[in-house]
């Protein structure tokens, strides 16, 4: 009987020890809230510098959100914005993720989080920022060159054929058409009324400034951001979720796939193929104009 006791007093030790060998993020009663870095331009630069896309992201919030033990989802988001499309299915892929599997969302603004940028922070239950991030640019810009005199000054006929209307609509070298800009202008309304409906149902109940201040296309630094209802608490990711979930909180980042069995099985991101050295010569044009609009996205809030 002494035997008996002691071999079974000595289980619950044994377990423990084997516990040790268990990684921390598997083991019971240990909170886990995987991280998600989403940085850059919005939407596909060039073919040969795709941006951020649903594609590019979808794998590592599936990953993100089947974490065993996950007590939330972390996202830490740098974006200047982008492509409204692409903003809105990334924000509705993180919303379905949520509900599906019952998981807070919390937003970690780092630089930047605005324009499609801010449109992605709008899926997190909460938003903090740093009093020095930006937020906002809730609006929607276009733009283009006009080429028609230079061609002109330098002796080049412009040959176009179109069938349909408007199919030469804003073309750069061609006279500006009032009647172009005027639909393109309804256009933007259109995606910009999109926009405000997204950002009053995300933040439902929060926003406290009034739709000519918030949705004029202009943008914040943290503090008062945090006034207007656009993020709700000045804070740090490792502070705020220790504040909440414990000292011994683990927050595991999920990094895309990489190697070469990742880039076989389709998982880079749309647009990003494997190029020859020829090719890399032949696209170095396409490189540079992508390196300076990208730049230029960045520069418009200081960045």
């Amino acid at each position: 009987m002494t035997e008996q006791t002691v071999n079974r007093s000595g289980v619950p030790g044994l377990i423990d020890r084997l516990m040790e060998f268990v990684p921390a993020r598997l083991r019971r009663g240990v909170p886990v809230v995987p991280v998600v870095r989403l940085s850059g331009v919005i939407g596909a630069v060039t073919p040969l510098r795709p941006g951020m896309s649903l594609t590019g992201v979808a794998k590592m919030l599936e990953r993100a959100f089947a974490t065993k033990n996950a007590k939330a989802v972390a996202l830490m988001i740098n974006s200047p914005g982008g492509s409204p499309v692409q903003s809105r299915q990334i924000y509705l892929r993180i919303r379905q993720l949520a509900a599906e599997k019952k998981l807070p969302v919390l937003v970690f603004v780092e630089d930047v989080a605005a324009s499609g940028g801010y449109m992605i922070a709008c899926a997190g239950d909460e938003i903090f920022c740093d009093p020095s991030s930006i937020l906002g640019s809730i609006g929607v810009v276009g733009g283009a060159f006009g080429f028609q005199d230079l061609i002109k000054k330098i002796g080049v006929e412009r040959r176009l054929y179109t069938a349909g209307e408007h199919k030469a609509m804003l073309d750069p070298f061609l006279p500006e058409d009032p009647e172009d800009v005027a639909r393109v202008k309804a256009l933007q309304r259109e995606i910009h009324a999109i926009f405000i409906g997204l950002v009053k149902q995300s933040r439902s109940g929060r926003l406290k400034g009034a739709d000519h201040v918030l949705f004029t296309g202009e943008y914040w630094a943290g503090e008062t951001s945090v006034s207007l209802g656009l993020a709700d608490a000045i804070g740090d990711l490792r502070s705020t979720l220790r504040a909440r979930f414990g000292d011994k909180v683990l927050t595991p980042v999920i990094a895309p796939a990489t190697g070469m069995l990742s880039n076989l099985l389709g998982r880079k991101s749309a647009g990003a193929g494997t190029l020859t050295s020829l090719d890399g010569i032949a696209g170095l044009p396409d490189e540079l104009i992508s390196a300076l609009e990208t730049r230029a996205i960045w520069a418009k809030f200081g960045f």
